[in-house]
């Protein structure tokens, strides 16, 4: 049985604690043996998109000596695996045993929906549900990590489901961190838009793999089509697809 070290980030360990459990639910299920390493603790993004590279680099060095000897690190985050992988070397490019250690970690972590189609080679994770889905593609998930087909690889073979287009589906929902915060009319703006494009590709719900995004959409969602749903694909993986689990907007788009 592969063994396979599990990374909870920040969002959802305070917000949204249904994806990590169905992360490992999910994990189990296709035969890994997943472990949790209770020191964890935030992998650093939001430092590094504030501008607080000191910081960012204490967190970093926790982080690579909490998970630096696994064997492999799947997260239900691409921004945070983008982060440990593209950014940690860039932290510590000036300081050599760090920078090496980072290059060593980069290539064995994963976002979840990688993870399994790319890893273990698996796109049938025994899910079911009988109606229509839409994905959006997630800006770090998309563009930092180039994951695009495997998520959509994972929805097609849910037994019953039907994926549908989703018109722009590849420009950002608004979220993006520091962005939210700065320009929240901006932000605002693009995540109405996201939504609307949600409402008329007629699907009952829409899929991601970014927590960050779950957080922006569902809240957007929750305040204004009640009756729509947005939610992660680990939950909809794991739960065959029921729709039991999804964002009840704790977040805030800005």
């Amino acid at each position: 049985m592969k063994t396979v070290s599990m990374f909870i980030p920040c969002t959802v360990d305070l917000f949204l604690p249904e994806i990590g459990e169905a992360t490992y639910h999910l994990l189990e299920r296709l035969g890994v043996d997943p472990i949790y390493h209770d020191e964890q603790t935030c992998c650093g993004q939001p430092a590094i998109n504030a501008g607080f590279v000191k910081q960012a680099r204490d967190v970093a060095r926790h982080f690579i000596e909490v998970f630096g000897n696994d064997e492999a690190v799947v997260s239900p985050s691409g921004s945070c695996v983008c982060t440990v992988k593209h950014h940690y070397p860039e932290l510590f490019c000036d300081e050599p045993v760090w920078f090496r250690r980072a290059e060593e970690l980069a290539p064995r972590i994963f976002e979840l929906s990688q993870y399994i189609v790319d890893v273990l080679g698996v796109e049938d994770c025994g899910a079911s549900y009988p109606g229509r889905v839409a994905y959006h593609e997630s800006c770090h998930v998309l563009r930092g990590l180039g994951v695009s087909e495997q998520p959509k690889k994972l929805i097609a073979k849910v037994k019953g489901a039907e994926l549908v287009p989703l018109k722009f589906a590849e420009t950002c929902c608004g979220f993006g961190g520091e962005f939210a915060i700065s320009y929240p009319d901006i932000s605002e703006a693009m995540v109405k838009e996201k939504c609307d494009h949600y409402l008329a590709s007629g699907a009952d719900v829409l899929l991601l793999c970014e927590p960050g995004c779950l957080l922006n959409i569902g809240g957007y969602l929750s305040r204004n089509h009640p009756g729509k749903k947005a939610m992660h694909l680990a939950q909809f993986l794991a739960g065959s697809g029921t729709g039991s689990t999804s964002s009840d907007g704790h977040g805030k788009e800005g």
